[in-house]
């Protein structure tokens, strides 16, 4: 009979798959859920959404990351429901029982309930959707080539709304992309016209970061040539006009949505359990009124004195909330538990080629430097040395070359008026 303890973990992000590395051959029977069969770095979205690396090269399969491992399982299916008082996971195909289970499914991306904007603007939470973005912008520019003068104007405005780290690396990339690129795969025609707008309802890009690399990063767009507009909101959008809250109309076929995210709760858990879409948590992660239930990461809220309204929705945190927990789960005794406490290490972000910024703890400083250290980071958080070394080379190529060769249109084809 099985005596292992049985712990079921919804989603493979970043503190999914980091828990379950955490409990990776030990005593404990471990099933991973996904809806999807590989784990995505999702920092470099905008460099596939930009032609500048491929999907495969941050997209890492459950089933080769544990091919090794003798007591994790993987299941990919599409959690439908949780049912505590059986404590019972159910999903399309199957339903999985559990003596722990770990709520993981991070977040997606948030059009606040506006539909219109859901579903005629792109999100980028998932290789799916980046990959959407490369293949309708590349598809934009040779529809240009072939209307030329006919094209209307909303084919020349790439919107971006939303002045995150998201935000304006994709509008840093698409200002390069225009400056270097675009000029050679379309030599008859003048890329003057075309406008990257970051739309941002704060005063200043980077808003959650410090002054200093606030004010660098604006300079940095302006220098790239990116339209920043402060202060705006946006309110609707119809497929051929972003509109404000101002009363602005900006006519735009290619609109990019980095404003904001929701987290991805799971049907089963009553009002009071959520926070603004998040699992009220305690200090170990547990959701509130629950003995074996937790959640991780971007879905967890956890008010601490240092956190008061909750911990920002950032990697570092998921992935050290899972090696907490993971520790936790190992030791027999409940009363050996630690409670998770965050450690800021900083944040960063680049706005095109030597241009970024870095606030440590310990320094804030912006440049060519900052761009290697996100470089080197980034590099380093990648999984496999395969992959690192893909990326290494991209990026060499494109440091030097200026160019990439990887603007290949995909998308799916037709037949009898079905997708095949």
């Amino acid at each position: 009979m099985e005596t292992r303890e049985k712990i079921i973990i919804i989603g493979g992000g970043f503190a999914g798959l980091q828990l379950a590395k955490t409990l990776n051959n030990k005593n404990k029977k471990v099933i991973v859920l996904d809806r999807v069969n590989h784990h995505m770095f999702q920092p470099l979205f905008y460099q596939v959404a930009c032609g500048r690396i491929e999907p495969s090269n941050i997209s890492f399969p459950f089933r080769k990351i544990f091919q090794r491992s003798r007591n994790i399982q993987f299941r990919l299916t599409d959690v439908k429901e949780i049912d505590p008082s059986q404590n019972k996971v159910i999903t399309d195909e199957a339903e999985f029982r559990y003596d722990k289970l770990i709520i993981a499914t991070g977040c997606k991306t948030n059009f606040f309930g506006n539909k219109d904007l859901e579903g005629k603007a792109f999100g980028m939470k998932n290789t799916q959707e980046a990959i959407s973005i490369r293949n309708h912008v590349l598809m934009t520019f040779e529809k240009l080539i072939l209307e030329k003068s006919r094209s209307d104007d909303g084919n020349w405005n790439i919107v971006i709304v939303g002045s995150g780290p998201t935000g304006v690396e994709l509008a840093g990339a698409f200002a390069e992309m225009k400056k270097e690129i675009l000029p050679r795969d379309y030599p008859y025609m003048n890329f003057d016209q075309l406008k990257i707008i970051l739309v941002s309802s704060t005063e200043k890009p980077l808003a959650v970061m410090s002054d200093e690399a606030q004010n660098k990063s604006e300079k940095y767009l302006k220098d790239l040539g990116v339209t920043f507009l402060s202060g705006e909101v946006v309110t609707e959008y119809n497929g051929d006009k972003v509109m404000m809250k101002s009363g602005k109309e900006i006519p735009s076929n290619n609109v990019i949505w980095a404003a904001g995210v929701t987290g991805n709760v799971v049907e089963g858990f009553p009002e009071e359990k959520l926070i603004r879409n998040r699992y009220i948590v305690d200090r170990y992660n547990r959701v509130k009124g629950y003995d074996n239930i937790f959640a991780i990461g971007d879905i967890a809220y956890m008010e601490t004195p240092k956190y008061p309204h909750g911990h920002p929705q950032v990697a570092n945190v998921a992935i050290n909330q899972a090696k907490n927990l993971g520790r936790n789960l190992l030791k027999s005794n409940e009363s050996e538990w630690k409670e998770y406490e965050y450690k800021d290490k900083g944040s960063l972000a680049t706005i095109g080629k030597h241009r970024a910024v870095v606030d440590l703890p310990f320094i804030k400083f912006q440049g060519f430097l900052a761009w290697y250290f996100w470089m080197f980071l980034h590099l380093m958080l990648i999984l496999s040395v395969r992959n690192k070394l893909a990326v290494f080379f991209n990026w060499m190529w494109s440091y030097f070359n200026k160019d990439s060769s990887l603007r290949l249109i995909i998308s799916p084809t037709k037949k009898n008026g079905t997708l095949q």
